[in-house]
């Protein structure tokens, strides 16, 4: 296994976001990192580490934006100012004006509410849509949407394609009120299992494969947190909290006073600056709410879920996705860019996507990054429209934590 080559591949990858959207092909990107690769395998055995750190400081001083992504670390500050951006310098069908373009997120699961699809199901299209889901779900999903009860919508099993559905149905709903917003679209991301949405919306998959997909995704976490119960909760921090050296003694209570071989305990979603989500062993969780001040940790808020989801401890759910996902034809590339939280990067082909969408489950969800990603840009250049598509406005919320100027642009669309 040549491990250069390996890395070659990843640090290729790795400059494409910091690219303004399509308006740079990727040949130009490969021919800009030439001599940095040319490098590369120069110094390769035993100058192969201090190689990978020269790339890394030649791409921090580059003018792409290159973020801190450790998953083991509560940082996600940016090593260099951004220049370029997706947003920016993203073209819509009909114009060049950031102002006259438009963004669009999906929520994830924790969005949902008993009731939500009530202010779409008169449409016949949306009406179409359940009834497709009820086949290949096997259950009556609207049903369970609008009469509830939360105890069951809340299961991952039907929380997950509730909300895919609800999200999808809402760019129905939207395309009947405002079709522009959607024509003009430059750019969608979604958040966890809203990528699945993103990835429809774009047209690289079917509705149908969507919901294959979200169905196989919720058996197999649901299945993962009975053998492996955890925990998840939300840490508000005070700035320069440290929160690595919370994560690494939760870590050792369990290893010490509990005797757990291989604890869990990582950053499992990055929300917004000084917002994180823990997740990891529920001996673990409970070490941190119990010792949070110690730690500069304003306040936490422990999630109602039984699993730790973006873990390792999902790692049999990933497994079983990936089967699923490897028995699927070929994808479609996306018509739009579709920015991944997984590592901010855009989805490209199908093998892309699938190796994407089954590491989700067990890497953290990048939202604060991919938020700078979309909406970092000079002060004189405008934000574009943003439009959340699901339930909820949880998305709204944290935008207007990471940019207020582009949270002048948010709406959401009632469901």
């Amino acid at each position: 296994m040549n491990l250069l080559d390996s890395e070659d591949r990843r640090l290729r990858a790795a400059a494409l976001p910091y690219v303004s959207c399509a308006s740079v092909k990727k040949a130009w990107v490969c021919v800009w990192l030439s001599p940095i690769f040319k490098l590369f395998h120069q110094m390769r055995n035993s100058s192969f580490y201090i190689t990978k750190s020269i790339v890394y400081e030649c791409l921090s001083h580059s003018p792409f934006r290159r973020c801190n992504f450790s998953s083991d670390s509560g940082d996600s500050q940016c090593l260099t100012k951004p220049r370029y951006k997706w947003a920016v310098y993203g073209k819509s069908a009909t114009d060049n004006d950031p102002h006259k373009t438009s963004i669009i997120l999906f929520p994830g699961q924790g969005s949902h509410f008993v009731g939500m699809g009530k202010n779409l199901v008169k449409l016949p299209k949306i009406r179409q849509m359940f009834q497709c889901a009820n086949e290949i779900l096997r259950t009556d999903i609207l049903r369970i949407c609008l009469e509830g009860p939360a105890s069951k919508l809340s299961k991952t099993i039907h929380c997950q394609p509730a909300t895919f559905i609800i999200s999808l149905a809402a760019l129905v709903k939207l395309r009947e009120e405002n079709d522009e917003l959607i024509r003009n679209c430059v750019v969608t991301a979604g958040f966890s299992l809203g990528e699945i949405s993103a990835l429809v919306f774009s047209g690289a998959l079917t509705y149908e494969e969507g919901l294959h997909i979200i169905r196989v995704r919720a058996e197999a976490m649901q299945k993962a947190c009975d053998e492996k119960a955890g925990a998840m909760v939300t840490v508000f921090l005070n700035p320069g909290s440290p929160l690595k050296l919370c994560i690494a003694a939760a870590i050792n209570h369990c290893e010490v006073r509990h005797k757990i071989q291989n604890p869990c305990c990582k950053v499992a979603n990055y929300l917004y600056p000084d917002c994180k989500v823990i997740a990891g062993n529920k001996e673990a969780i409970d070490f941190i709410e119990d010792h949070a001040g110690q730690f500069g940790i304003r306040r936490t808020k422990r999630l109602p879920v039984d699993g730790a989801f973006h873990t390792p401890l999902m790692f049999s759910a990933r497994k079983v996705i990936a089967n699923s996902l490897d028995r699927m034809g070929n994808f479609r590339r996306p018509s739009i860019p579709v920015i991944s939280a997984v590592d901010v990067l855009p989805y490209r082909g199908t093998m892309n996507i699938k190796r994407k969408l089954a590491m989700q489950v067990i890497r953290p969800v990048r939202w604060e990054q991919t938020m700078y990603a979309l909406y970092d840009r000079p002060t004189d250049v405008p934000f574009p429209r943003t439009i959340e598509a699901g339930p909820g406005r949880q998305l709204g919320a944290m935008l207007r934590m990471v940019s207020r100027g582009a949270f002048d642009g948010y709406s959401s669309i009632d469901v």
